[in-house]
């Protein structure tokens, strides 16, 4: 499975952004896709996922009721709706996939998400 993301910028507080994540290469065994990001010094962390087969979504607490994900199985996309932006939303953002069984994690390159106060 390859992964490739889209979609990040510059923007100020308060502005939105959408990120496009695109699988290729064995997409049948995708069945959940989403986004995590790292800001500088910390840890990566979740941001939203997607199961791809039951559209069940979920959130970190920071983002709810500011990001939606949603998919378009047709394109193997995933996308990130981030709205009403904030300087602590600033990061790289990684599109991530996972197989559950067996239990394979896949990674995308990162897009950098730029928010300015």
């Amino acid at each position: 499975v390859q992964l490739q993301a889209s979609g990040g910028g510059l923007v100020q507080a308060g502005g939105s952004l959408r990120l496009s994540c695109v699988a290729s290469r064995n997409t049948i065994a995708i069945d959940r896709m989403g986004w995590y990001r790292q800001a500088p010094g910390n840890q990566r962390e979740l941001v939203a996922t997607i199961t791809l087969r039951g559209g069940t979504t979920d959130y970190a607490d920071s983002v709810k009721g500011r990001f939606t994900i949603s998919r378009e199985n047709a394109k193997n996309t995933v996308y990130l709706q981030m709205n009403s932006l904030k300087p602590e939303d600033t990061a790289v953002y990684y599109c991530n996939a996972n197989r559950f069984a067996p239990s394979i994690t896949y990674w995308g390159q990162g897009t950098q998400v730029t928010v300015s106060s």
